[in-house]
């Protein structure tokens, strides 16, 4: 048995995920051993796991067209990782989705990363993926991150979640889509050879 097979067994079996792999319901992740670059989110939504294809909404589309990255790329390219920061719908809550289960990241991103050792960038997609993977206090406020991604390169770029929530946030930061997105097609876009 591979190793990512190996951890994706050790998940399912995991009491944490006891519910879910009862119910028929499997980790959703994508990894890859040869990816450059490693999209961090926040979970699966309900419609991600029910079809087994994450980002396959709205939120998505839009993260695509920031990244410069077209679908087939996306899914089929060995070149990037998926990796949430929970593997599974963590359930619904007053005001959208609730956020990912604490020490699920802790638990099984270190061991799936050790195996991908040519990852240059990881993107962090939204304010929990920003706050765990640059060890900010809850209170940091996400959009000064953002802004100031550049102080986090080459390892890491900060981004809002490419949700239509975050709609009037966009209409709030002009400064977003002419100052921070040519860098970050350039950068993903450079990472995976491909051109823009």
């Amino acid at each position: 048995m591979d190793k990512f097979k190996e951890i994706f067994e050790a998940i399912k079996a995991d009491p944490q995920n006891k519910k879910y792999t009862k119910d028929g319901i499997e980790p959703l992740y994508s990894v890859h051993k040869e990816a450059k670059i490693c999209i961090i989110g926040q979970a699966p939504g309900i419609r991600a796991q029910e079809s087994r294809l994450f980002w396959n909404d709205p939120s998505g589309d839009r993260l695509r067209d920031w990244l410069g990255i077209d679908r087939t790329t996306f899914y089929e390219s060995n070149k990037i990782s998926i990796l949430p920061l929970d593997f599974y719908f963590p359930g619904k809550g007053k005001s959208g989705d609730l956020p990912p289960r604490a020490g699920f990241a802790q638990k099984w991103h270190k061991a799936l990363l050790e195996e991908m050792p040519e990852i240059e960038l990881f993107i962090l997609v939204g304010s929990y993926a920003i706050k765990y993977y640059l060890n900010l206090k809850s209170s940091a406020k996400t959009t000064e991150v953002i802004r100031d991604f550049e102080a986090y390169l080459p390892k890491y770029f900060p981004l809002v979640h490419p949700s239509p929530r975050n709609n009037i946030w966009l209409a709030k930061n002009p400064w977003f889509e002419p100052e921070l997105l040519p860098e970050l097609k350039k950068k993903s876009c450079s990472i995976n050879e491909i051109n823009y």
